[in-house]
């Protein structure tokens, strides 16, 4: 069977074209920006990339087109397919009926941590050997690769593990399916990780997102096993609404807490008794409860929490989640994918409890939807107020960067020109110093900029 992917590029649509040619596909498929690093997986998984959507690609007669939420009406080639009447499917559909039919799904929602939390379950169960299939909205450096499909676990030689991690998004599924993406999945077991207001370009407040949060519980079985955020008002508002399935609660006052926090880890504590002490380097109270999140859904599959930290001892972060791009002249370079305020507060905090009193100048692109729109513009003084400096990149906004943040005094700069904020940043940074980049984009690669003045400035 022949598949044509529209929008192919994105992280989610390549991970399921990655399934889809693992499971047997032909699998082709097109987008507006064919470039690496997702071109280059998808073409040495033998995938055929076409730049553009020209309508000329019907030629290829796929069996069915599935379609990205990139896509809108006026798209050439989604115009000629409807036109012709030409079978297509939304991407979270067809995942659904080809992939996630028969296994038991264990979906990871929320506002923030996602991808670190999806990562760190698929993880947890590959150590176990359950052998996991997933779907994963970044690059789990444990396993290299975005998506895959279940593999043999060692409980079962010649068997196919049963098990699929899915990163579940509250974005809207397609242009002809507003529903969000993850009332699709039907999963078993269900990470609420948070919730707070985002995507401010298709919900027009929290309680929309609130009521697409309320379809997802009412999809998971009474046999199934809700692990939810115990610190979050909005996700008791969710489950007030109606829940049919056992509930077990972290970061709360009770379920799974954070218990003694050492510099290198803290202690696992359920109902009130120690599970365990996890050792680990990654930084801030959010992966903590994220660690805490990922073991109650792997319990719940089979594995001990002793073993579920013993995993997370060797879990290995999300590229782009406080990354260390390089060193040059004494400065540290990161990238994060922190564009919520929410996350860059969280971000910042989690590199000044590591770095101590050394200097953290912050550089930041509001690149998401919402963060265009402006709506989150008053939030961002107090989400980085752990940094030192923080340099802003304003170009292609329909607000007022530098008015946002004034509150901030001498320590915000804000450019329109990516080089004038590379060589600005570069004339302030000092040996000792770490330059924190967070984007939800490229950037423009100015991680690599950063690192390439740095250089020439130490001659």
């Amino acid at each position: 069977m022949h598949i044509h992917i529209l929008g192919i590029c994105g992280t989610f649509m390549g991970g399921i074209a990655v399934i889809a040619k693992q499971a047997g596909f032909r699998v082709t498929g097109c987008d507006a920006n064919v470039y690496p690093p997702m071109s280059t997986q998808l073409e040495a998984q033998g995938i055929e990339l076409i730049q553009g959507f020209d309508a000329s690609q019907l030629d290829l007669n796929p069996d069915v087109f599935v379609i990205g939420n990139v896509v809108t009406r006026g798209n050439p080639l989604m115009e000629a397919i409807l036109n012709r009447g030409l079978p297509y499917i939304s991407g979270p559909q067809w995942l659904a009926e080809q992939v996630l039919q028969d296994k038991w799904v264990l979906a990871v929602a929320g506002t923030h941590g996602k991808t670190t939390t999806s990562s760190m379950l698929a993880w947890i169960l590959e150590y176990a050997g359950f052998a996991p299939g997933f779907l994963i909205g970044g690059i789990p450096q444990n396993f290299g690769l975005s998506a895959r499909l279940p593999g043999e676990p060692v409980q079962e030689p010649g068997g196919r593990s049963p098990f699929f991690v899915i990163e579940a998004d509250e974005y809207d599924t397609a242009f002809f399916d507003k529903r969000s993406k993850f009332v699709h999945y039907h999963p078993r077991t269900a990470i609420l990780n948070n919730l707070e207001y985002d995507h401010a370009d298709i919900f027009p407040d929290l309680q929309a997102i609130e009521t697409q949060f309320h379809h997802l519980v009412r999809t998971i079985p009474g046999q199934g096993l809700i692990v939810a955020n115990g610190k979050e008002a909005s996700l008791d508002r969710v489950l007030q609404r109606g829940c049919w399935t056992p509930t077990e609660r972290f970061g709360g006052q009770q379920g799974w807490q954070i218990g003694t926090a050492y510099d290198d880890g803290f202690d696992v504590m359920l109902d009130g008794r120690l599970q365990g002490r996890l050792q680990w380097a990654l930084l801030g109270e959010h992966n903590q409860l994220n660690a805490l999140a990922a073991l109650a859904a792997a319990r719940h599959v089979g594995v001990p929490v002793e073993q579920g930290i013993a995993a997370l001892a060797q879990f290995q972060n999300v590229k782009r989640r406080m990354e260390v791009r390089g060193v040059e002249d004494g400065v540290t370079v990161y990238d994060d994918f922190a564009h919520h305020p929410t996350a860059i507060d969280t971000t910042v905090a989690g590199l000044r409890r590591k770095v101590g009193a050394a200097r953290i100048l912050a550089v930041l692109e509001p690149r998401s939807n919402t963060m265009k729109l402006g709506t989150m513009k008053d939030q961002l003084p107090a989400s980085l107020r752990d940094a030192d400096m923080t340099f802003c990149y304003g170009a292609n906004l329909g607000w007022d960067v530098a008015s946002a943040l004034a509150p901030m005094g001498a320590r915000a700069a804000t450019f329109d020109e990516l080089d004038a904020l590379v060589t600005a940043v570069v004339a302030v940074a000092r040996p000792g110093d770490h330059v924190l980049v967070m984007s939800n984009g490229g950037f423009g690669g100015v991680h690599s900029k950063l690192l390439a003045a740095l250089k020439d400035r130490a001659g």
